[in-house]
C-alpha cells in the first residue's frame, strides 16, 4: 500500500454505476488507497428518465452486477445493493457505516450529470468528502474544442484533435485485495431489483440473449483478446459483412464499463506491436473515436435525443398513419430481406450488425417516413449495447438531421446493399429460414418468386423506388427551411 495515501479509520463508499469492473477503475483504486471500501450499487433508474435502461439493458445489468459481485468476493469484498433515490441511499449508508467519503466515476448523459451534481451537493452538505473521476475514456466530452472554442460537429476534425493528444494514459491495475469494513451493512439481493423480465405467453424472450452473450469483466477481456488476435487481421473490410464475425462486439461491454476505452486501445496497440497491422488497428481505434465523439456531441447538445440538431428538420413531413408499418418493421416483416434479417437478429440476440443498423434506419426514416425517434426508442429497448450518445447520433445521422450527417439525398438501397455485403445470402438465410432454399440471385429479391416458394415471407410493404422519390421531395423541401 502506498505511503502517500495514509489509511483512514472511516470507510469510503465506492458508488458503482456503469463501471462494472475492477481493473482501470480510478474511483475504486483511489478509495482502496484510503482504507476500507464499501462498494455500493444504488438502483434508481427513474433518475435517468426519460432514458432509463430498456429491457435488454436491464437483462445485461442483472448479469453484469452478478459478475461484479463475484469479482469483488475474490478480493475479500462484496457488493452492497440498495434502492434509490441515490442521495438518500448514500446518506443512509454513510450514517450506518460511519463512512467519511463517497467516490465515483463520472457519467456523461444529461440526466446522469444533473443527478450527480445534485447528489454531490447534498452529500457535501452533510460533511462527506465527495470525489468523482474520469472513467477511463480517451478524453472527456468537454475536453476538446475547435479553433473557435466551439464543439466539433464533424468527426474527422474531432478525430484529428483527439489523436493530437497522443496516447491515452495507461490503464490502472486491478486491486488484488480490498480492505473490508469492520461490519458490512445490509444489502438487497440482486433478484429483488427485478431486472429480469417475467416470461410472457411466448416464453422468456431473453433466452436468446443468454445464448449469445457472456457478461462481465472477464468475458469482456476474453472477447477483446480473441478479436485482437484474429479478427483484427482484416478488420477494415470484414466489419462491413454481417454474415461473418468481423466486428468486435465489445459495445455492450464498453457501455456497462466492463472494460474501458483505454484498455481496448492499449490491448490493440500491444497486438499491433506483435503482429503489425497498423492500418487495421487504426481502423478500429477510429471506432473508439466515434464513440467518444458521440459523447462529445451529447454533452454539448443535451436536447438531441429528442430534437433534431438542425431546427429546419422539425418541418419534415413524417407519415402520420404509420402504426402498422412500424409494427412490421419491428417484427422483421417488411418484405425487405436484409432489414428483416437485422430486426430478427436484434430481437433474438439484442444485437444488430452496424451496417444493417444503417439499412434498417434508412428504410424506416426515408422509405417509410416514420419519425427517427420511433426507431431510436425501439433500439433503446432491444439493444444490449443501447447507449444514449451512440443511439442518438446514429439515428440523427440516418435521418440527415444530426452532426456529420449523410447528405440529404443519400438513401440506401437495401437490395443493392444486401447483394454487395451478403452476396451469398449467408446472413439472410440464418435469420430468414423461409428464404433458405432460394438461390443466391433471388434471396435478396424474394418478391420475384411465387408465394409458395416464399413460405409465408411477406411482399414488400413499400415500393423502394417510389418511396425514395417521395422522400427526396420531402427532404428537398425541408432543407430550404430556415434554421
Amino acid at each position: 500500500m502506498s505511503e502517500a495515501h495514509p489509511m483512514n479509520e472511516t470507510p469510503t463508499l465506492y458508488w458503482v454505476r456503469r463501471d462494472l469492473r475492477l481493473a482501470d477503475n480510478p474511483a475504486l483504486l483511489q478509495a482502496s488507497l484510503r482504507g476500507s471500501v464499501i462498494p455500493v450499487y444504488v438502483h434508481a433508474p427513474d433518475e435517468e428518465a426519460p432514458w432509463q435502461p430498456g429491457g435488454a439493458s436491464r437483462w445485461w445489468l442483472h448479469q453484469g452486477l452478478g459478475a461484479l459481485a463475484a469479482s469483488l468476493k475474490e478480493t475479500g469484498s462484496r457488493l452492497v445493493i440498495r434502492r434509490g433515490p441515490s442521495a438518500q441511499a448514500l446518506q443512509t449508508l454513510a450514517r450506518e457505516t460511519g463512512a467519511g467519503a463517497v467516490f465515483f466515476n463520472r457519467l456523461y448523459e444529461p440526466a446522469c450529470s444533473a443527478r450527480d451534481r445534485s447528489v454531490t451537493g447534498s452529500l457535501q452538505t452533510l460533511g462527506l468528502e465527495v470525489q468523482s473521476f474520469q472513467p477511463g475514456n480517451l478524453a472527456e466530452p468537454q475536453a476538446l474544442a475547435n479553433r473557435q472554442g466551439q464543439p466539433f460537429k464533424v468527426f474527422t476534425h474531432y478525430w484529428k484533435a483527439l489523436q493530437g493528444r497522443g496516447e491515452p494514459a495507461r490503464a490502472l491495475a486491478k486491486p488484488s485485495r480490498l480492505q473490508a469494513p469492520g461490519k458490512w451493512p445490509s444489502s438487497l439481493a440482486l433478484a429483488e431489483l427485478e431486472l429480469l423480465p417475467r416470461a410472457g405467453p411466448a416464453g422468456d424472450w431473453t433466452a436468446g440473449l443468454a445464448e449469445h452473450w457472456q457478461v462481465g469483466e472477464q468475458a469482456a477481456a476474453a472477447r477483446l483478446d480473441a478479436f485482437s488476435e484474429s479478427a483484427l487481421e482484416d478488420y477494415s473490410r470484414q466489419r462491413d459483412y454481417p454474415g461473418v464475425e468481423g466486428a468486435s462486439r465489445l459495445s455492450a461491454h464498453l457501455h456497462f464499463g466492463e472494460i474501458s476505452p483505454r484498455q481496448v486501445w492499449q490491448r490493440l496497440r500491444l497486438a499491433e506491436s506483435h503482429h503489425g497491422n497498423e492500418a487495421q488497428t487504426l481502423a478500429f481505434l477510429r471506432q473508439l473515436g466515434w464513440r467518444e465523439f458521440a459523447q462529445h456531441v451529447l454533452h454539448h447538445y443535451p436536447k438531441s435525443p429528442a430534437e433534431p440538431m438542425y431546427p429546419k428538420y422539425r418541418a419534415f413531413p413524417w407519415r402520420k398513419d404509420h402504426a402498422q408499418l412500424l409494427d412490421a418493421w419491428q417484427r422483421g416483416r417488411t418484405g425487405i430481406p436484409v432489414v428483416d434479417a437485422g430486426m430478427r437478429e436484434l430481437w433474438h440476440t439484442g444485437f444488430m450488425h452496424n451496417r444493417v443498423r444503417m439499412l434498417a434506419a434508412s428504410l424506416l426514416v426515408k422509405n417509410l417516413r416514420i419519425p427517427w425517434w420511433k426507431g431510436a426508442a425501439w433500439f433503446w429497448d432491444t439493444l444490449v449495447d443501447a447507449d444514449l450518445a451512440n443511439n442518438t447520433m446514429g439515428w440523427q445521422w440516418s435521418a440527415g438531421c444530426g452532426v456529420d450527417a449523410a447528405p440529404y439525398f443519400r438513401i440506401f438501397n437495401p437490395v443493392l446493399q444486401g447483394q454487395k455485403f451478403d452476396a451469398g445470402g449467408r446472413y439472410l438465410r440464418r435469420w430468414l429460414p423461409e428464404l433458405a432454399a432460394l438461390p443466391d440471385k433471388l434471396v435478396q429479391q424474394p418478391w420475384l418468386v411465387s408465394a409458395e416458394n416464399r413460405h409465408g415471407y411477406p411482399l414488400p410493404i413499400v415500393d423502394l423506388a417510389e418511396s425514395r422519390r417521395e422522400a427526396l421531395e420531402a427532404l428537398a423541401a425541408t432543407r430550404h427551411q430556415d434554421g
